[in-house]
């Protein structure tokens, strides 16, 4: 595989992946959702580099909001 030939949009996707499959081998829900949230940032980002890829902006845009949720308005007592 000749690195030099990856744009910097796939570099973007590889990252993307890489954090949310990172993100599922977390055993704290929090550390998960954090990782996760960045994840689908990065996924978001994508989706705008690749010319506004509306599936994969809409989709992750709505994980980050449920992430958030979960994060900062519905804590755990």
């Amino acid at each position: 595989m000749d690195l030099s030939a990856i744009t910097f949009t796939d570099w973007v996707g590889y990252l993307a992946s890489a954090l949310l499959i990172i993100s599922f081998m977390m055993k704290n829900v929090k550390t998960l959702r954090i990782i996760n949230s960045f994840g689908c940032a990065a996924f978001i980002y994508y989706g705008i580099l690749l010319g506004n890829d509306l599936p994969i902006i809409i989709t992750n845009s709505f994980i980050v909001a449920f992430n958030l949720y979960y994060l900062f308005i519905k804590t755990d007592a």
